[in-house]
């Protein structure tokens, strides 16, 4: 008999296995010598009240053996079968072709950047140089925007798809199995690179291909029929189905499909800033304490107020992390945040956005590209007032709301710098209006939030696509071109790692042999 239960343990309680089975017994009401085991399903922090608290969701097996969940993938050998490209290999397009080995197709994934190790120099270039490659940065390469971003796999899409599979096959190349239990599960950018290697590697084994340094040009498509790609060398690779799974940074997708008088369409998405606080901060605000105690992670937080009719959120927060330079291109400023696994970084930071309507920009409601060009336009701007080399235009936090030009700015996590603007020469007027109004709430909600040793840095653009490939709902395919599979956040229908390896599932899931 299997029993499914919730108990609290105090943080110095959460590895001991005799207490877990003491509490089980007490709750169940039966002697613990009749408990066999136990297999926790969520495990998450309760800071609510004065003593923090573990809170787990366990399955007590009563008179009878443990038995544990199996989340080993059974894959075909597809060297001979009928091929599938996938443009792209992050999230998305990596899951995409795992499923193919499950379905008995043959990936064919073609990434524009470089394998994720070989991806590493060129990172250290834009942090150390400020100089991109606009083919090999933190959104273009093996893993995607993903790999170098932190590897956060909190998600709600458990209605689009089966979650814990897609934990499970991490887990089953190498990440650690607490992501299968943890409420906000997270991997970290330090162990991710290796693990996106061993996917890739068993790709390969089971008769995929992986194509690096090899740029889609064309999609060749006949009467209305997918035919395959055209790629920057020239080569024509011919399939009947192609999937489109390039991210939410790829431009040069839209401009082909612009090109080709496919349909588009523009999507709202989030604009703002990156936050950053000392850790310590957080921590004492969320855990009510002045030091962390060491069986308790470094505290997250996530925020959310209504501004004049408008949402302000953070969004993709980071414990112990750091603020990343994600241009994709020349002369512009775009950040994001990753923390390594430990999340032992002395700072934590957020992105603070809020969403840009089709409204708020002139002519979105009949030109697909009018949110891209604002989005362009702003990152653009931000890199003009940093002064180059992707220094970022940056305000402490009480300055930024008084609408002070800061004197100094605190050590930050940014590592090609940042220089003291006023942010309202970079924002929009009503986001910077809506920032303004939300930061000093957001303080009365969190203690010690609203401070002006945390600083703001611009921009946090890259939260979404401005653009969505439109597809049918139950077929997955572009309403104009048979075969042609719009995938994940880049055709705009996911946000994340899970919610994207979970599109790229289902868009093969939609293919009739």
């Amino acid at each position: 008999m299997q029993k499914e239960i919730e108990i609290a343990l105090v943080p110095e309680a959460i590895d001991d296995e005799k207490r877990i089975l003491n509490e089980g017994s007490k709750k169940l009401r039966i002697p613990v010598q009749r408990i066999q085991g136990f297999h926790i399903r969520k495990r998450s922090i309760d800071a609510r009240g004065k003593q923090v608290l573990f809170r787990l969701r366990i399955v007590y097996f009563i008179d009878e053996p443990v038995s544990l969940p199996d989340f080993h993938s059974k894959l075909k050998d597809v060297s001979q079968a009928k091929p599938v490209i996938i443009i792209g290999a992050g999230p998305a397009g990596l899951f995409a072709a795992y499923r193919c080995l499950e379905r008995g197709l043959k990936p064919i994934v073609i990434e524009r950047g470089k394998k994720v190790q070989d991806r590493r120099r060129d990172l250290a270039k834009i942090n150390r140089e400020g100089i991109v490659n606009p083919e090999s940065n933190y959104c273009y390469g093996e893993g995607g925007a993903g790999t170098y971003s932190d590897g956060k796999l909190y998600t709600r899409s458990n209605k689009r798809g089966d979650v814990q599979q897609v934990l499970g096959i991490f887990v089953e190349h190498g990440a650690t199995p607490d992501i299968m239990v943890d409420a906000r599960p997270h991997i970290g950018t330090n162990k991710l690179p290796h693990i996106i290697e061993s996917i890739r590697e068993r790709i390969i084994e089971f008769g995929g291909e992986v194509l690096f340094d090899c740029k889609v040009v064309d999609i060749l498509e006949q009467f209305g029929q997918v035919e395959g790609v055209l790629t920057d060398a020239g080569e024509r690779i011919l399939a009947k189905h192609v999937v489109v799974a390039t991210g939410h940074s790829a431009r040069d997708i839209y401009e082909l499909f612009r090109k080709k008088g496919w349909l588009l369409e523009a999507k709202p998405f989030a604009l703002g800033v990156r936050i950053e606080h000392p850790q310590e901060i957080i921590d004492q605000a969320q855990y009510h304490c002045s030091i962390r105690p060491e069986n308790l992670p470094p505290a997250y937080y996530s925020l959310v107020e209504q501004v004049d009719g408008r949402g302000v959120f953070s969004f993709c927060m980071c414990p112990g992390g750091i603020i990343a330079p994600c241009a994709t291109d020349h002369e512009e400023i775009v950040v994001n945040g990753w923390s390594p696994s430990k999340r032992n970084n002395p700072h934590a930071n957020s992105g603070t956005v809020i969403q840009i309507n089709l409204e708020d920009v002139k002519n979105a409601d009949a030109d697909p590209f009018a949110l891209l060009d604002f989005q362009r336009e702003i990152e653009q701007r931000a890199f003009q007032l940093g002064g180059g080399n992707l220094v970022a235009p940056a305000q402490r936090m009480v300055d930024f709301v008084q609408q002070k030009v800061s004197l100094d700015l605190p050590i930050n996590s940014y590592k090609p710098g940042t220089r003291s603007v006023d942010l309202r020469e970079v924002l929009p007027g009503f986001v910077h209006q809506a920032l303004r109004g939300a930061l000093p709430i957001f303080g009365k909600k969190m203690k010690g939030y609203y401070t002006n040793e945390a600083i703001l840095v611009g921009v946090e653009s890259r939260t979404s696509s401005p653009v969505r490939i439109p597809r049918d709902k139950d077929s997955f395919q572009h309403p104009q071109v048979a075969g042609l599979y719009p995938c994940a956040e880049g055709a705009g229908y996911a946000g994340g790692i899970v919610s994207a390896a979970i599109d790229g599932m289902n868009c093969i899931d939609a293919i009739q042999d």
